[in-house]
């Protein structure tokens, strides 16, 4: 398919931008084709496209024939919130896969049927049992507790135009069902830990959406393979997409198109569902190794990131060294470009805020066990939790405006509190520390496969969190 610039990212013949950071030069052959900022189809497109400094052009794509497309919708109860998934899916063909309820699910609609599984096996091996039945050429696997529509799934299917991918996603935002809904379900209906935020890209590791939850997805069914891992009960979407992508994959984000998940009714199911989603940290480390870490940091910028953190008189003379040594670095890097100075100074700025951040998600989200016990007897510590918080509610206010500051506060606490406990829970159980460590910049930089890029910003990359990937 065809492709479009992003705009602001062209520099005469180069490319600085997308996720992870990449500069990208155009050659003359490459220029010769452009469109203004439009690229034919072809090989060019689909290595922008990857490179995330190019959007797809799909106001001329058809959607997909809806019976080219089979929906699986694995279930354990929870009859009513199937019956709307349902309803919102006519007329496309739905299996619902009846992952052993208490009480068997009777025929549910028309445009449905039911596979019922003696053995409770979890939602990866009942999506695995519908695939085995779908014999369309293209799958979606929507949850019971989300609402999308049938339009939105044969619209997502207008990626497929590209025959390099194999999954896309929607965007998932937060429902509150409940008749007079509680502070936590108003704050996942603007803070979902499903929302991968508004900014489409190709998914990786390391990129600003680096994995899909399986809530909602698009897939080609040939290219699924075995499917989900039937032996993980948390993670087995982030796993799926991640040996998809390591086999040579396209995989895709669409923000524009979007699902809605229901939030959950009561605090323990809300807090039970991040801690679960922590968990997951040490199964996907074991199969995926430095994919999963914590924070992807330079040695200059998380020591200039740590300084401001800590907020002493010393802080900003340090970290302004650690952007001047970031800055060196990169003039070595970029091409010869006009503004390369300018551009070198942004991007070293960004990569200290980056840094900033990441730690800041380390000490409230990811360490939070170890922290706190330092915190009782260290004040650098206590002074940089502080100065993480502040971090936090600046973020939090700069990517939603419209959601209340205490709400905001409330609810990223607590989330951080129930994950982190999680992540812990799950490494001590698989006795490794894997799943909690952050990875140099340059060691991640050597593991990423080639791409049409030629240099990257310290500013890119992020350990997999269902709450914020970016």
């Amino acid at each position: 398919m065809r492709a479009r610039l992003r705009p602001g990212l062209r520099r005469g013949d180069v490319l600085v931008g997308g996720s992870p950071m990449r500069v990208v030069r155009l050659k003359p052959a490459a220029l010769a084709v452009l469109d203004g900022d439009v690229v034919p189809e072809g090989e060019l497109a689909r290595r922008l496209l990857d490179a995330g400094v190019a959007d797809p052009v799909l106001e001329d794509v058809a959607p997909l024939d809806p019976a080219d497309l089979t929906v699986v919708l694995p279930v354990h109860g929870r009859a009513d919130e199937l019956d709307r998934a349902l309803e919102a899916l006519r007329p496309l063909r739905c299996v619902v896969v009846d992952d052993a309820s208490p009480v068997p699910l009777a025929p549910v609609a028309p445009h449905a049927e039911v596979l019922r599984l003696d053995e409770n096996v979890g939602p990866a091996g009942a999506r695995n049992a519908g695939l085995a039945t779908v014999r369309t050429p293209y799958v979606a696997f929507v949850d019971c507790d989300v609402t999308v529509s049938a339009e939105t799934l044969t619209r997502l299917g207008r990626h497929f135009a590209d025959p390099g991918v194999a999954m896309v996603a929607p965007r998932i935002l937060g429902r509150a069902r409940s008749e007079r809904p509680r502070w936590f379900e108003r704050y996942d209906e603007e803070a979902s830990s499903l929302g991968l935020g508004a900014t489409g890209c190709s998914v990786r590791p390391g990129a600003a959406v680096a994995w899909l939850p399986s809530a909602c997805l698009v897939a080609r069914t040939d290219r699924l393979g075995s499917g989900f891992d039937p032996t993980m009960r948390v993670g087995e979407d982030v796993d799926l997409v991640w040996r998809l992508v390591d086999a040579g994959e396209t995989v895709r984000y669409d923000p524009s198109e979007v699902a809605h998940h229901d939030a959950r009714a009561t605090l323990r199911g809300w807090l039970g569902r991040k801690y679960v989603y922590g968990t997951g940290g040490a199964p996907l480390a074991t199969r995926h190794g430095d994919k999963v870490a914590t924070a992807v940091l330079s040695p200059a910028m998380a020591v200039g990131a740590a300084a401001l953190l800590l907020h002493r008189r010393w802080s900003v003379p340090v970290a302004l060294v650690c952007v001047a040594r970031g800055v060196q670095v990169l003039r070595r890097t970029l091409p010869d470009v006009p503004d390369r100075d300018l551009l070198a100074v942004g991007l070293a700025g960004r990569g200290l805020w980056w840094s900033v951040r990441q730690e800041s998600a380390l000490l409230l989200r990811h360490w939070w066990p170890a922290v706190a016990a330092a915190a009782l007897v260290s004040r650098p510590v206590r002074r940089a939790v502080v100065g993480a918080v502040v971090v936090d509610v600046v973020v939090a206010q700069v990517e939603r405006p419209g959601l209340d500051p205490v709400l905001g506060l409330a609810g990223r606490r607590l989330d951080d509190l129930a994950y982190g406990a999680g992540l812990w829970a799950g490494a001590l159980r698989a006795r490794s520390l894997r799943a909690v460590l952050p990875i140099s910049a340059r060691g991640a930089a050597r593991r990423r496969p080639s791409g049409p890029a030629t240099g990257r910003s310290p500013s890119a990359g992020s350990g997999w969190s269902p709450r914020r990937s970016a």
